[in-house]
């Protein structure tokens, strides 16, 4: 199901690498306080108490109880507390709920987690060689399911945050980038033929980035930066979220619905635009690209500007021969940043990686031949494949070596809570 790659490490190795992306969620967790930990504020968000729980249940429970004879469990209750969605073991907590947990404390938690931690270093060097190579795999898939509990962490402790008419700061960061100016929009042409897509390589990947296969592109054009706060800004100033004819009609509900005049965590303050971020409230940078965006905001500008989003394998074919760099969590900045024309020629893609993840126009559904592995794992990304779109390239709030070209992640088209932006496409 899940592809480990071929450069299986060693013993010392594999402790390494677990006890490094363990680590860093230790790191995330610093700026919190103990009252942080706690509330969930919407129910597509988790704690964060929840969510270490529940990233280290997910190694107790995939890895330790099927690899240690007799194992006994931490304790029998996190099975209904911490897991997340997977039927086949059981009832649990409902998702809107989390937050209502006080029990097991947060100190409680943390032991938990370092149990669990001295189990898998144990393990890892302990495991006889024929079952060596299974480990590592589930250790591996493990370890990236927890990379994405870091982004979806951070994201969640943001959208509390923006909810506390303190504005908490999560951290403070100088600001003394230097805020570019982007020149104009320009498109990259691609030319229609027949491309290979989805993930090859020896690395671990998903298994909704396989099986690998053909699909025939009509020649396009896709954009060589995303859409930046200004731009945004002019679709408002014309009446955007005032004119259904921009609007799915799913989005016109929304936006009726909910109200939305703005992208989320902006409000208007004595007649400036400011916008909520983990450095506080801080006056809106025009060249900064536009962030928070939902599927139905994105696919509406593009409408209004007289483009469309690109499908995920106009974007796949695009982006693949950039390299992996750009502004992601390792940065330490947790936002989006204007691009440096200086540093990008315009006849390339640009924030192609890292910044915010893009909207595509392509439900997510499984790829030609894709088969749903047996037991609890099968659980981890298939029966997802209905009513979302999926968006590439990942964000400031993403691991950089987390990220692959052909990576593929997936939201609701009403979510703005992401680092989510608009990348515009249209026919070459």
């Amino acid at each position: 199901m899940f592809n480990q790659g071929n450069n299986q490490p060693d013993r010392s190795t594999m402790s390494e690498l677990y006890q490094s992306v363990r680590t860093f969620t230790n790191e995330l967790c610093k700026p919190l306080k103990t009252e942080d930990f706690i509330p969930q504020s919407m129910a597509e968000t988790s704690p964060a108490r929840w969510q270490i729980a529940h990233t280290t249940w997910l190694f107790e429970q995939f890895i330790l109880i099927n690899y240690v004879p007799n194992y006994i469990s931490v304790n029998p209750q996190h099975n209904f507390l911490f897991n997340s969605y997977y039927n086949t073991i059981g009832d649990r907590t409902v998702r809107h709920h989390r937050g209502l947990m006080t029990r097991p404390t947060l100190s409680e938690v943390w032991e938990y987690r370092n149990i669990i931690d001295s189990r898998i270093h144990n393990l890892i060097h302990e495991v006889d060689n024929d079952n060596f190579d299974g480990l590592c795999e589930l250790i591996l898939i493990g370890m990236n399911h927890e990379q994405q509990h870091q982004e979806l962490m951070l994201t969640d402790i943001k959208h509390l945050f923006s909810l506390n008419p303190m504005h908490p700061i999560y951290k403070s960061i100088p600001d003394d980038a230097v805020n570019f100016k982007p020149d104009s929009l320009k498109f990259i042409h691609i030319s229609k033929g027949v491309y290979d897509v989805g993930y090859t390589g020896n690395e671990f990947s998903y298994d909704n980035e396989h099986p690998r296969h053909k699909t025939f592109l009509h020649g396009y054009k896709i954009a060589n930066r995303l859409i930046t706060n200004a731009e945004y800004l002019e679709f408002m100033a014309k009446g955007g979220y005032e004119n259904h004819k921009f609007w799915l009609d799913d989005g016109w509900s929304k936006v009726n619905e909910k109200h939305w005049n703005c992208p989320l965590y902006w409000f208007k303050e004595n007649d400036e635009w400011h916008t909520f971020t983990f450095n506080g409230v801080k006056l809106l940078k025009l060249n900064e690209p536009v962030c928070h965006i939902s599927f139905f905001e994105a696919d509406a500008y593009a409408r209004w500007a007289g483009y469309r989003l690109p499908t995920e394998h106009e974007w796949e074919i695009a982006c693949k021969p950039i390299p992996i760099d750009g502004n992601f969590v390792d940065s330490g900045l947790f936002h989006p940043t204007a691009i440096n024309n200086q540093m990008t020629d315009n006849d390339v893609i640009g924030q192609a990686y890292g910044d915010l993840w893009e909207w595509t126009s392509s439900p997510y559904r499984p790829y030609p031949g894709y088969k749903v592995a047996e037991g609890a794992i099968g659980e981890y990304n298939g029966k997802f494949m209905n009513n979302q779109f999926v968006l590439r390239g990942g964000s400031c709030a993403t691991s950089q070596n987390h990220i692959r070209p052909t990576y593929r992640n997936f939201f609701h088209p009403h979510t703005q809570w992401q680092f989510s932006g608009i990348r515009l496409a249209g026919e070459s």
